[in-house]
């Protein structure tokens, strides 16, 4: 297949783009970053993803990450909670670190005034997601209960990919989460790529495609799906293991034009989670690449329909 040329420098008008970034040396710093390579959408930690202890968000800090937002252009800030939550852990001090990392990570991401708070609902070990649906709900309504009422700072459910007994698989079990707590209008949903792709939604195929996005609507509205997690896939279709791979460079590859490109996902942010080897600005290379598989997968979208 050839080579797709570069689209115009302002052919971001319809999607965001956008990547995880760095935050050494201030979470403002990754503002900087996200405008060094054209993106406008953002997602951060606000504390090492393998550690519980959270750091608290100075009131400075907070200030500046806001001010700098606007001149880096960039629209959509979101934050990713530690990989260690399991809101279906079984023994007690495992399930109150969840509670509290959550708790922690939505303070920090309401003090730099953060959009979104994305984080995996856990593993529910075995025992079925119906067994541990109270605990799940109960820690969701417990930090939703103690968030600013006057802060836009949405919890983010991110689906996973089917290893181990974790949670979120399908939009069903999203779905069952929100009913659980009464749907609140805080609570939003991000869809990853690679996840889905693991889970058995084969993102290449238009139609599948569509009937995920009709599935959207039917479960729990296209208005609550607020971002993607754009990520390649180093394993194959249904494996149920999370292997990310970078952007047109795993077996998904150029096929990521076909979610990219549809109709019902424009205008929401699209950020990347898997950089390249370019250690000074590592999703350089990544980023051109999505621009591109996004104006192909328009392009192909609007033939396919006659738009």
């Amino acid at each position: 297949m050839p080579a797709l040329p570069d689209p115009p420098a302002d052919y971001d008008r319809s999607m965001q783009y956008g990547a995880h970034l760095g935050v050494a040396g201030g979470a403002y710093k990754a503002l900087d970053r996200a405008r060094a390579i054209g993106a406008t959408s953002l997602q951060i930690f606000t504390q090492s993803p393998r550690m519980w202890r959270h750091p608290v968000v100075e009131p400075d800090a907070a200030e500046r990450f806001r001010a700098t937002r606007k001149p880096a252009r960039v629209q959509t800030v979101v934050c990713h909670a530690t990989y260690l939550i399991n809101l279906g852990a079984s023994d007690p001090e495992l399930y109150e670190k969840s509670v509290g990392a959550l708790h922690n990570t939505m303070r920090a991401a309401q003090a730099i005034g953060a959009d979104g708070v994305v984080f995996h609902l856990g593993s529910h070990l075995g025992r079925g997601l119906d067994a541990v649906m109270p605990q799940v709900a109960e820690a969701l309504t417990e930090v939703l209960a103690d968030a600013d009422p006057d802060s836009p700072t949405r919890l983010v459910i991110e689906n996973s990919a089917g290893a181990g007994g974790t949670m979120g698989v399908g939009l069903d079990e999203i779905e069952q989460v929100m009913d659980a707590i009464g749907r609140p209008e805080r609570v939003a949903v991000c869809l990853d790529t690679c996840h889905l792709w693991a889970s058995g939604v084969d993102i290449t195929d238009p139609g599948r495609v569509d009937a995920l996005m009709a599935e959207v609507d039917e479960r729990f509205g296209r208005d609550r799906l607020i971002c993607l997690h754009v990520n390649d896939a180093a394993v194959d279709l249904g494996s149920q293991r999370d292997r990310h791979a970078e952007v047109g460079k795993g077996v998904i590859g150029r096929e990521l034009a076909v979610i990219l490109g549809h109709p019902a996902l424009q205008e929401i942010p699209a950020i990347m989670e898997t950089p390249g080897d370019d250690e000074e600005q590592p999703y350089a290379r990544s980023i051109r690449a999505l621009r591109r598989f996004h104006r192909a997968g328009v392009k192909r979208a609007a033939e396919r329909t006659g738009a």
